[in-house]
């Protein structure tokens, strides 16, 4: 739409019925990779496939995390000439497991078991045969729509290709996840279903308990550099299967960053856990009212551990501080998104953000933020039953999942060395994290936490 093009069916490549036979029609704006390698292309080509061939044909790219692992996943063998490169680097790798884990399992949805006609009494939500089971019923059922569709008298006058391709790819993504968990069932474990408001289905995932043996085929250059200021050299090793003695490790002495710009505050005001009383949460609460007042003043950010103590923590606020509150999400209530809820916040002097999402991956740099407010340690959610399961078969693993957004979110408001900001951690329970994780916290946090260098 940039360049003044239009794609009517959305499609790059349409199989179309030609004298009685059917073939595949390639988009005329769409180039190949060939064309872009010896600049050859048409002036108007496709926009998407310009950028992702100069990146393939480049000697050096930068890519999305998804763009690239869906190459490595499903078109490796079509571009193996353009990804045989010696290095690749790797940024926030802390993060690199759940983006694993988006190419490796399978969610069910209600819609799918509606558009398959299939019921949801039939099957047994906690049961992963049973549930493997409904991934080769919604496979088989996209099999058939797909077949009675080409054969219709319909189709043959006005093809839609476009359902015809949506129809295909949900087929493709529940055959290869029936080939994936069959391979090692073993290794797969299905969380429980979420349901809405009313009680009703709404989705339910198949997911790998470890991604080790998956990682390989996204990292096939011969050096990779994983980086992260927020990884443990053993825990990264055990989650990620590589041999500890394969990997050099490089912990940074020292943070470039003045400790005057960085202080944190450990204040230990209650232990807070699901089995906390009200008056310990009311406690913590009143807490964050008085360092609110403190910063009268100056934007900040409140990070806590759930939607639900959002809501309390906002409810219980003193009403002048209520009203410098912005509660914000990947997706909030109002429909706003986070960006917008940010641009909001840069204009309210006194803003302060208060959110369960914003512990990685925002920058709250110079007076964005001058002090922010850890309300409640960030434990994974060992109710889900891969959290579970995780942590049984790699007990490093859940006090590093901790310990990393813990660290993640002492960053959120210090981008610079230029910038600083206050933090304040009012739950007692980061002391257990710190105690538990000691031997995986970077050496760059040693100061400000008050460890010795050993």
């Amino acid at each position: 739409m940039r360049w003044g093009l239009t794609c009517d069916k959305g499609q790059c490549q349409e199989k179309v019925s030609k004298n009685g036979k059917e073939i595949i029609e390639i988009c005329k704006w769409k180039p190949t990779i060939k064309q872009v390698e010896e600049n050859k292309q048409e002036p108007n080509s496709c926009h998407y496939y310009l950028q992702k061939y100069e990146a393939l044909v480049a000697k050096h790219s930068l890519w999305n995390y998804h763009a690239y692992f869906q190459i490595m996943k499903f078109n490796k063998k079509l571009f193996e000439d353009y990804l045989e490169r010696k290095i690749s680097i790797f940024d926030e790798a802390h993060k690199i497991e759940d983006q694993i884990i988006q190419f490796v399992g399978f969610d069910i949805f209600s819609g799918q078991i509606e558009e398959c006609d299939l019921s949801t009494d039939r099957y047994d939500f906690s049961d992963l045969d049973s549930m493997l089971q409904l991934t080769d019923d919604i496979a088989y059922s996209y099999a058939k729509k797909i077949k009675d569709i080409k054969e219709s008298s319909a189709y043959q006058r006005d093809p839609d290709y476009q359902l015809m391709t949506r129809l295909e790819r949900r087929y493709d993504r529940a055959a290869q996840a029936k080939i994936d968990i069959m391979a090692d069932k073993n290794n797969f474990i299905v969380n429980a279903p979420t349901k809405d408001f009313n009680g009703n289905f709404r989705n339910i995932s198949l997911k790998p308990i470890d991604v080790s043996k998956f990682s390989n085929s996204f990292f096939t250059t011969e050096f990779q550099i994983f980086m992260s200021a927020t990884i443990d050299h053993k825990s990264f090793c055990e989650n990620m299967g590589f041999e500890k003695d394969d990997v050099a490790f490089i912990d940074t002495p020292k943070s470039p960053f003045p400790i005057e710009h960085r202080k944190i505050d450990l204040l230990n005001i209650k232990r807070l856990s699901y089995g906390s009383t009200d008056e310990d949460e009311l406690e913590v609460i009143r807490c964050i009212d008085r360092i609110l007042n403190e910063h009268s003043d100056e934007r900040g950010l409140i990070l806590t551990s759930s939607i639900p103590r959002c809501n309390k923590i906002m409810r219980y606020l003193s009403p002048n501080n209520q009203k410098r509150i912005r509660i914000c999400h990947s997706t909030n209530k109002d429909g706003k998104t986070q960006d917008e809820v940010i641009t909001e916040h840069s204009q309210d002097p006194t803003g302060v953000l208060l959110s369960s999402s914003l512990w990685e991956g925002v920058d709250l740099k110079d007076d964005l933020s001058r002090f922010q407010i850890i309300a409640k340690v960030p434990y994974p959610n060992y109710t889900e039953k891969r959290v579970k399961a995780k942590m049984e078969k790699f007990p490093l693993w859940y006090t590093s999942q901790t310990l990393t957004k813990i660290l993640q979110g002492f960053g959120r408001s210090i981008r610079s060395q230029d910038d600083w900001a206050k933090t304040y951690v009012l739950d007692s329970a980061v002391n257990n994290v710190f105690f538990k994780g000691q031997g995986m916290i970077p050496r760059a946090y040693y100061d400000v936490l008050g460890m010795d260098d050993p």
